[in-house]
């Protein structure tokens, strides 16, 4: 495969304003373990492995699971998540994969408003939509995984 461009010299503007957009999903209030596994999910259905690579090393550090790491492919037959887990990530994939399909199905929205405020769907849905637009310039840039390194826990 030919090199492609830089995402992060090809325009730094634009790549400023996402990092904004993930600057404020971050303080939004959501929980950062909840977060990753979001982000885990749609990278997973995105085949972006950059972010794959990034987000489980950053759930790791921030005290995540392994067994809980390995399941999120298979969220649903898994013991490991809680009800609020488990509606965002049924909501990070209705999301996800709208190509082709009908829209989100009413009781997809249900389960996922009934674990989160309006302001705290808005966020997780800013988030989905996040995480998205880094895998499609990680993966049409063909971004190669295996260079991110967590940044170091803050000492108290």
């Amino acid at each position: 495969m030919s090199k492609r461009l830089d995402s992060r010299r090809a325009n730094p503007a634009v790549m400023q304003a996402l990092g904004g957009l993930q600057a404020a999903i971050n303080d939004s209030g959501l929980e950062h373990p909840l977060l990753e596994l979001v982000k885990i999910r749609a990278s997973q259905m995105n085949g972006c492995a950059w972010c794959l690579d990034m987000h489980t090393k950053d759930a790791i550090a921030a005290g995540e699971t392994v067994q809980r790491l390995m399941g999120v492919a298979a969220w649903r037959e898994g013991p490991f998540y809680t009800d609020r887990e488990r509606a965002a990530l049924e909501w990070t994939e209705a999301l996800t994969a709208l190509a082709g399909s009908n829209g989100v199905p009413d009781e997809v929205y249900d389960r996922a408003i009934a674990q989160f405020s309006e302001a705290e769907m808005m966020s997780l849905t800013l988030a989905i939509i996040a995480i998205n637009g880094w895998n499609r310039i990680n993966v049409g840039f063909a971004r190669e995984a295996g260079d991110y390194h967590p940044p170091k826990a803050k000492s108290a």
